[in-house]
């Protein structure tokens, strides 16, 4: 998956930066956006120095160390600052760190506290969120995705705080085939979006994906040939992508630095009253079992109702949203709004995001109750 392959509106950066005058024979060697990987920690590290770290780094000599310096100067990856005789570089506004860790020991705190952390300037709620996210995501790679090798990448732009979780496991979708029997990428990914799927129930409770989905304004997740994205202007929505990775489960997501969210918010939403922590509200989204195709957008048997109802016994209330969902058949009307509710009494059901045959078909079923 190339790194950072944004989506327009997702933030993306060009990285070659205003055109400076540069001799090319004077830098045969050096790719001033591979250096984009490393430079900003190197120059939380080396500011007083940066100039001999790249000599001794890139086996340059001082004067191609100057004008690459000059280079990603421009190209807002480096802030110069001291004097001509004792120059100090920092961070600039385009900042990243690119690591890659074995799996096997690896603890997801560690990470982030020592590589990640010291590189960036984040609000203190986006910083917040961003641990959150960044330690959830490593969590699940480390201990669902039986791989051996996990690459994280994260970049600040003026804009964003963007995150790259890639490992090289089995791939998320396989491994809920594995463990719920749900071999249907797009079934599989309705399951993650209610929340509370775990392959491992006694050490974790299946809330970390869920909500790391909710604190993005856009999300990602690629693994075994499929992908969806989750949008968070677009009323929280799962859309299909085109996978971008071949092996393994790739994550991403992008935050606005002036998000008006906050960690505790995200967490709180979805209790039942709007103000503690327990996950007791959930959103199920019906536009992936009803796909685009030859037979339009439409959900018609009482199987796709009872899977769209799969595990809500968990929750005391559920949106059940039919936005993309043109008809509606009476068999799936029935079983969700009629059968089901006298088996779980205690489960409130809310349909949101209706066409008007779809209204029409639930408040019919409704009326015969």
């Amino acid at each position: 998956m190339p790194l950072f392959a944004l989506k327009p509106g997702a933030g993306s950066v060009d990285t070659r930066g205003p055109t400076t005058p540069i001799d090319a024979d004077a830098m045969p060697r050096i790719d001033p956006v591979s250096v984009t990987r490393w430079i900003t920690a190197a120059a939380v590290q080396h500011g007083d120095a940066l100039p001999a770290h790249l000599m001794q780094r890139l086996q340059i000599s001082r004067r191609q160390a100057g004008l690459l310096l000059k280079r990603l100067v421009a190209m807002q990856w480096l802030q110069a600052g001291g004097t001509p005789r004792k120059p100090r570089f920092a961070p600039g506004a385009l900042r990243q760190v690119v690591k890659r860790y074995p799996l096997a020991g690896l603890q997801e705190d560690a990470p982030w506290r020592q590589d990640f952390a010291p590189c960036f300037t984040l609000p203190l709620a986006v910083q917040a969120m961003a641990r959150h996210a960044f330690t959830e995501l490593l969590n699940n790679a480390i201990d669902h995705s039986c791989g051996t090798d996990v690459t994280v990448s994260m970049r600040q732009t003026p804009l964003q705080l963007q995150l790259l979780v890639s490992d090289d496991g089995v791939g998320l979708f396989r491994r809920v085939a594995e463990h719920f029997a749900l071999d249907e990428p797009a079934v599989a990914m309705l399951e993650l979006a209610k929340g509370k799927l775990t392959s491992d129930p006694d050490r974790h409770c299946g809330h970390g994906l869920f909500f790391t989905a909710q604190l993005a304004d856009v999300f990602d997740l690629h693994a075994n040939a499929a992908a969806f994205q989750r949008r968070g202007w677009d009323s929280g929505r799962w859309h299909t992508q085109r996978p971008a990775t071949q092996a393994g489960t790739s994550i991403y997501l992008a935050i606005a630095l002036d998000t008006p969210r906050t960690l505790e918010q995200v967490l709180q939403a979805h209790s039942a009253s709007g103000q503690g922590y327990a996950f007791e509200r959930t959103r199920v989204p019906l536009a992936l079992l009803a796909p685009p195709g030859s037979d339009g957008r439409q959900l018609a048997s009482r199987a796709e109702a009872r899977r769209a109802l799969a595990r809500l016994e968990r929750f005391a209330f559920a949106e059940i949203d039919f936005t993309g969902v043109e008809q509606l058949g009476h068999g799936f009307a029935d079983e969700m709004f009629r059968v089901q509710p006298r088996l779980n009494p205690r489960l409130q059901l809310q349909p949101v995001g209706m066409a008007a045959p779809v209204a029409a078909m639930i408040e019919a079923v409704r009326a015969a109750a």
